[in-house]
Parts: C-alpha cells; structure tokens; sequence
C-alpha cells in the first residue's frame, strides 16, 4: 500500500474513478500538495482500503483511478476504551494517542471528579473527539477509524460494563488501588476488553465499588501514576503484546 492514507465513504470498484473532495480533498491537494501520478491508499474507515493514483488534482479535489480493493481484518480482541474526560487542553491529544495506539472504540464518560464538564455542549465535543479519531488514524494509517460514543454518565457505563462482562468479554479498571497486575490479567481469552481510564482527581470510591460489582477488575497498570490523557495509550500498547493484536 502507498503511504498516504485518505478517507472515502465510498470507495468504487478497480479500474472506476474515485473522487476525494471536501476536507478530505483539501487535505490531500493542498496541505500535501498531492500531485497527477502519485499513489494513495484509500480507506472507508471501516476496513477497505484500495490502492490509487491520482489522475486529475485541483486546488480541493482529487480524481483518482481505484486499482484494487482489499479487506483489511480488525484486530483482536476489540478494545474499548473508557475515557475520563480530561482537561480541555490535553482533551483531544488523548484521542490522540489512544487512536494511534490501536483503539478500536472511545467512549467519554463524565466521572464525578472530572474537572471538565460537557454539560450542554456534549454534541460539540463528541464531534471534536470524531474528528480528531480521524485525524489520528489518518496519521497512523490505520483501515478503521475508531468509533467515538456519545458522552456516558456512570449509570450507562455500569450498563456497558455488564453487557461486555456477560458476552465473555473482560473489564479493567486502571487505578493505583488495584490488586491484580496488567501484565497477569487473561486478555488473550477475552471475546473483547474494555479499559477504563479515571479523570485527574481519580476515581471516586463509589465509582471503584459500582464498576467491581459490575464486574470489572481494577488492575494497577505499573508503578508508575500516569496522565489521563497518556495512560490508555500505554495500556494499549501492553496489550499490543499480551494478546495477537500485533
């Protein structure tokens, strides 16, 4: 595949005529500079991706003849991460990195002790966290873009929490509190895991016994006390080599 990597929601079949336009398109034509002749790998986001080469190039949009398409395979086990919302300006580095690190979905979920607070501008920052997935798996080349929920409460995420407990799926709360090692943890087994990530004033109590009985396993992930913003991305990158995802 080409290095570059563009986003089409629709990608036609080889030998047709594809064309990048929107931001996409000014993307590629006018911050890359894209010109007649090069390759570019398109991508639907959701894991088709087709080889390309542009054949006609204006100031916002791209012409570019399809040559093949391929089905790449999601990775597994499929990683939800749970993401405290973080201080508006480490917000969307968080997305950031958690989307370059192999998330496959994000949910925000407003914790009690978050300092941030999307109340009535919940839509307006969910879209910002789309866009900055997008941009991210963009940058990393990635053939599935993750997908970002809308804002969670803690009464929804106790529901999610038991809906992947009950499919056989594995729960991790990351805390300092946690008894049980990231590292000892049986994700290779697991149908699908969910990484719970807690705000900058930490986890409520409550929070810690609601998600236990729920059952998650609050796990320490080392010895260290990361950033909200950068600890998925390091559990992310364990698992990388805990389970095939790599």
């Amino acid at each position: 595949m080409a290095a570059t990597v563009f986003y089409l929601d629709d990608i036609p079949e080889p030998g047709s005529i594809a064309v990048l336009d929107g931001p996409e398109g000014r993307h590629a034509a006018t911050v890359r500079r894209t010109r007649v002749g090069e390759p570019i790998t398109l991508s639907d986001g959701r894991g088709l991706l087709a080889e390309s080469e542009v054949v006609a190039a204006q100031k916002d949009r791209l012409e570019l003849r399809v040559d093949n398409r391929v089905l790449a395979a999601p990775a597994t086990p499929r990683v939800t991460v749970v993401q405290a919302l973080p201080k508006s300006d480490r917000s969307e580095l968080a997305v950031e990195l958690m989307t370059e690190a192999g998330a496959d979905a994000i949910t925000p979920w407003q914790a009690s002790r978050c300092i941030a607070n999307w109340e009535g501008k919940a839509g307006k920052a969910v879209d910002k966290w789309r866009a900055a997935a997008r941009a991210a798996a963009r940058q990393s080349r990635r053939a599935y873009i993750p997908e970002v929920a809308d804002l969670h409460r803690t009464r929804e995420l106790l529901e999610a929490i038991r809906k992947v407990v009950d499919s056989g799926g594995l729960v991790v709360t990351l805390h300092e509190s946690g008894t049980a090692r990231f590292v000892e943890l049986p994700f290779a087994e697991a149908a699908e895991i969910m990484l719970i990530v807690g705000p900058e004033g930490g986890l409520d109590d409550s929070e810690l016994t609601a998600f236990a009985d729920a059952g998650a396993v609050v796990t320490l992930l080392g010895p260290t006390v990361l950033r909200t913003s950068t600890a998925a991305a390091v559990a992310l990158g364990a698992l990388g080599a805990l389970t095939p995802r790599w």
